[in-house]
């Protein structure tokens, strides 16, 4: 008992420590040496980006993917997937800090294996990239998924869920990004996974290196291509794929719009790290979007 007493009290040192020092360098004068927009976004395609929301700063985020644009299940009967729903989220981000955020969010899931998700995350960003000194920035994001779905019948089915701890699945990740010059930036996102019930030849947990680039065209818009491989055991998941997406981002007015291909059917480090089953080789990659509102509060 003393040890947790211990371990949440350092805790809550070390984040007022931390939102002290954010709010020092708010009111102090903004240092020029500090290099901004690595990305663009907090997110990339489907995992994090470094960067976080400025303080006072509230994101609603309206995100949406269709049905595979080629291939069996797509072409001109499904309007190239345009008729098809793989997974819609709508979450709010907020900005405590210009280095830490959170966010929560509903998705609908892919139904591989999950629906109705909720999701919680919180991101540090304890390391920012200088023009002299510091050559990256870093940043470390914890997220939490729960889904309320139906339990099905099946015994045999991961979402039968006999006990109420095999909903939850957990996800970390460390952000290394670093931008060079005006036009490119990359990042490498090293994320663990882990999920407490999954079908018999599935792991718990999975280990996954996430590597990300964007060509900035201008100012406002940019490119973007994001990839995860994922690391496990020998003979297990033999019918899942890594994820791969290609964006197109640009900014307007208090607006970021996000289009993009992608090979992953749902949002989430529990669904597009762990359950992508479909191949652009044979055309099972969708079209998705996302649109970002900001609106900033005591500023």
């Amino acid at each position: 008992m003393i040890q947790k007493l211990l371990f949440i009290g350092a805790v809550c040192c070390f984040t007022h420590y931390s939102i002290a020092q954010d709010e020092e360098e708010t009111e102090s004068t903004v240092d020029t040496n500090l290099v901004e927009q690595t990305f663009q976004s907090t997110r990339i395609v489907s995992g994090h980006s470094v960067e976080c929301l400025r303080k006072g700063v509230l994101e609603f985020r309206v995100e949406h993917r269709f049905g595979d644009l080629a291939g069996s299940n797509g072409g001109v009967q499904n309007w190239f997937g345009l008729d098809n729903s793989s997974d819609i989220r709508l979450g709010f981000e907020y900005g405590i800090t210009n280095n830490i955020m959170v966010g929560v969010g509903r998705s609908k899931g892919s139904g591989t294996p999950y629906r109705s998700l909720i999701d919680g995350f919180a991101k540090y960003r304890f390391l920012q990239q200088r023009k002299k000194g510091m050559p990256i920035s870093l940043a470390v994001t914890g997220s939490m998924f729960y889904t309320y779905m139906k339990a099905l019948p099946d015994i045999y089915a991961v979402a039968h869920f006999p006990k109420q701890e095999y909903r939850f699945s957990y996800s970390a990740s460390l952000n290394i990004a670093r931008k060079f010059g005006d036009l490119v930036s990359l990042a490498i996102m090293p994320t663990v996974v882990h999920r407490n019930y999954v079908a018999a030849d599935d792991q718990n947990t999975l280990f996954a290196l996430g590597g990300a680039m964007r060509w900035s065209i201008t100012q406002r818009l940019g490119i973007m291509v994001e990839y995860y491989q994922v690391f496990q055991d020998k003979g297990m998941r033999k019918t899942n794929f890594n994820s791969l997406g290609f964006a197109v981002e640009w900014l307007t007015f208090g607006h970021n719009f996000t289009i993009y291909l992608t090979n992953s059917r749902g949002f989430g480090e529990t669904q597009f790290i762990t359950n992508t089953y479909e191949n652009w080789l044979k055309g099972q990659f969708r079209i998705g979007f996302c649109i970002g509102r900001k609106f900033e509060f005591g500023q």
